[in-house]
């Protein structure tokens, strides 16, 4: 089956309402569907706010930006210009609300503005809930405790100031409450938890980190109970331009490669989910110079283990020859693994792969190639942004990047 995301730019003046049924009206500036068939898998809003309205977000925990799941801070302080972006997620459950009145990024937006306008003049029917009887209930759409602030930036003249949250790691790891049964949203929270507090978050975010899973937690498990059983989306992230697709009739004569892999992973605590259809799995690793997707793919015929670490930043077409000289640079000597760009859709990733005889492979070699792969893209990325930014040519990255590591 097919992902596919539709994306609709918009400039409207959009009315939510907090648990006390308090309006607040943001600038919504875009709507994004994730559809696989014919349901809606995720849909993302993205909205501007001043200065004050998101001090009101903040000091309520609207869109559930609890202080215990704001992680990876860049920049300063927030200031009083320019407006405040915040990317926020509906909660799954609340998906086949949505697909009742919306096929199209489009017609979402319409309906969450036509909802909002006649919750203002006080046309809207009632919408009733099990929690709620009250008759001036705003349609739940509306709610802002039905949406995950996913990140909070302003784009200030020094650059970028804000930071993400926990919620926005849940696409990245293949959580999905809503196509998941209870038991796999319980083992995926666990496997979530694991992989934040494990590795590559410093130590501050690795105690606040450590303090919020109980609260997380909880507040996923009571999600969890209002999905219904019957649910059969599934969220799990498409894989990067290659590695090619494993053959159908590859997977079921032998499944001891890939097998080893994924007990590796799991002996390991990493989160991951397989990719439909393929013996590969999606994972993420989060290091000290940012994020990054990873895929890890046993090619069962060929009796290959590969492993890439996709850079979060896509090169721009004007940048992708410097980018191309700086990766150059940092492959000349590379002992294991390589950079690679994709010069039609700048994409850049590090592979690293190895043959494996018999399919017999073993945890000590899986772990080198998938550590020195991840600590490769997290030494380098720095690099890769500073060039893609013009504040250094690709000589002057590299020399940079090598200073640090003599």
């Amino acid at each position: 089956m097919v992902t596919k995301t539709e994306n609709h730019q918009t400039d409207i003046q959009l009315i939510l309402y907090d648990s006390l049924n308090s309006s607040l009206t943001v600038r919504a500036v875009n709507l994004t569907l994730t559809k696989k068939e014919n349901e809606i898998i995720e849909c993302r809003l993205i909205f501007l706010v001043n200065l004050s309205l998101y001090q009101r977000i903040e000091t309520n925990a609207l869109f559930n930006l609890n202080p215990f799941v704001r992680i990876s801070p860049t920049g300063g302080d927030f200031q009083p210009s320019p407006d405040i972006q915040i990317e926020a997620s509906l909660k799954p459950d609340l998906l086949p609300h949505l697909l009742k009145h919306a096929t199209n990024a489009s017609e979402a937006a319409a309906y969450l503005l036509n909802q909002s306008q006649q919750q203002k003049s006080g046309e809207s029917e009632t919408v009733k809930t099990e929690s709620s009887n009250n008759d001036n209930s705003p349609n739940p759409l509306l709610a802002t405790e039905n949406w995950l602030a996913l990140s909070v930036k302003q784009f200030q003249k020094s650059g970028e100031v804000g930071y993400r949250t926990l919620w926005s790691h849940f696409s990245l790891l293949g959580l999905s409450v809503a196509s998941s049964s209870k038991e796999e949203i319980s083992e995926s929270i666990t496997n979530l938890f694991q992989d934040l507090t494990g590795f590559g978050l410093d130590t501050a975010t690795k105690e606040i980190t450590t303090k919020s899973i109980g609260a997380v937690t909880n507040f996923l498990r009571n999600l969890a109970e209002n999905i219904p059983e019957s649910s059969n989306q599934n969220t799990t992230p498409p894989p990067p331009k290659e590695p090619p697709k494993a053959k159908p009739q590859d997977t079921p004569s032998t499944q001891s490669l890939f097998q080893s892999i994924v007990n590796f992973f799991k002996e390991d605590n990493w989160s991951f989910a397989q990719i439909k259809g393929q013996s590969a799995l999606h994972l993420a690793f989060e290091g000290k110079n940012g994020k990054c997707d990873c895929y890890a793919q046993a090619r069962e015929q060929q009796k290959q283990f590969v492993f890439y670490s996709v850079c979060p930043a896509k090169v721009p077409k004007p940048k992708r020859r410097a980018v191309g000289e700086f990766l150059s640079r940092a492959n000349y000597g590379m002992i294991i693994g390589n950079f690679e760009l994709n010069f039609d859709d700048g994409e850049v990733r590090y592979k690293t792969s190895i043959d494996v005889k018999n399919n017999d492979i073993s945890s000590e070699i899986i772990k080198q190639l998938v550590y020195t792969n991840v600590m490769m893209m997290d030494q380098y990325l720095p690099g890769i942004t500073s060039v893609i930014s013009g504040k250094m040519s690709p000589a002057e990255a590299i020399a940079q990047i090598e200073a640090k590591t003599d």
